[in-house]
């Protein structure tokens, strides 16, 4: 029992050291106001918060999102294909890609991949 806390101890006295160390030896500099500031999506967060957002483009980054998740969930179908039935996962993965393109078409059909107006 003693030598579990001294070994805690110990490790929490080496962490505690490591990073008073690591906040000694960093080099903050906040001068550069740019640099310390956050960059979201080319927007500038010193400005006012109230400047409008283009609905457009977070459609567009949804979209991206859905088929990126997508395409991760179909690259080990391709692999599980060898060692399972057939039958069934072909099914599974059409049903999913109806359901990915109904929902294609539906935001082609409602004008949300339309970049020019």
């Amino acid at each position: 029992m003693l030598s579990l806390l001294s070994m805690a101890l110990i490790i929490m006295t080496i962490s505690i050291l490591i990073m008073i160390l690591a906040s000694i030896l960093s080099k903050k500099s906040f001068v550069d106001r740019e640099k310390a500031s956050p960059f979201e999506c080319g927007f500038d967060p010193i400005s006012s918060s109230r400047l409008p957002f283009s609905l457009r483009f977070f459609l567009i980054a949804v979209i991206f999102l859905i088929f990126d998740v997508e395409i991760a969930l179909l690259f080990p179908l391709i692999l599980i294909l060898n060692y399972s039935n057939i039958l069934m996962w072909s099914f599974t993965s059409s049903i999913f890609l109806l359901i990915l393109l109904i929902g294609l078409y539906h935001e082609w059909n409602q004008g949300a991949l339309n970049w020019a107006n």
